[in-house]
């Protein structure tokens, strides 16, 4: 049996309802670290939080990318060969704005670690419901949701569903660890999680 560690995905890109879990409940977060499991092969990562919740984006950044970090080198240390990061689209270490340039030095740093396999997902407007939103946010996952009752693939352009998102990762890890992935380095964008998580899924 393959195990897998999995850092996140409680809130709007949930838990798979099928999946074979052992929680690790820890409400100090600079615990996790150094709680990481040493027996896993994969490591998938959806944590994150929002600007909101977290109080300011300094305090974003410290989960967004700290223990982001922290976690990946963890991983690394406890002999994970294959890592998956959800990150966000239009992520880039030289943007001015804060949240895609946090994003993209967060894809920077865990590429450094040299993991056998990278594989960094950037999904557009994650679309399904939260209890916590920015008004614009909720505006736009509407808008998305309603294009996507006209067509799935007017919606894909430039939105995903989260359980989309959520099997495209786990899609992406299963390929690293059947020897199915050929890249050392992977950037899937909003066509490849539509690919994977739809398309390819099974």
């Amino acid at each position: 049996m393959t195990n897998a560690v999995l850092a996140g995905s409680t809130g709007l890109i949930e838990l798979p309802a099928k999946a074979k879990l052992s929680p690790l409940v820890s409400s100090d977060s600079s615990n996790w670290p150094s709680e990481f499991p040493k027996s896993s092969q994969l490591f998938i990562s959806a944590l994150g939080t929002t600007r909101g919740n977290a109080g300011g984006f300094e305090n974003q950044r410290k989960i967004d990318y700290d223990l982001n970090l922290a976690l990946a080198k963890a991983a690394k240390e406890a002999g994970t060969k294959h890592y998956v990061l959800i990150s966000s689209g239009g992520a880039n270490p030289n943007s001015p704005f804060g949240y895609p340039k946090m994003k993209g030095e967060l894809e920077e740093a865990v590429k450094a670690l040299d993991f056998e396999h990278c594989i960094i997902l950037r999904p557009g407007l994650i679309v399904g419901e939260r209890n916590e939103s920015r008004m614009a946010e909720g505006v736009f996952r509407k808008i998305a949701s309603a294009a996507g009752c006209v067509s799935n693939g007017l919606k894909d352009f430039w939105a995903q569903d989260a359980d989309v998102i959520g099997r495209a990762a786990v899609k992406a890890g299963m390929n690293c660890l059947e020897g199915k992935e050929q890249e050392k380095f992977r950037v899937l964008g909003q066509s490849d999680i539509v690919r994977m998580g739809r398309t390819e899924w099974k």
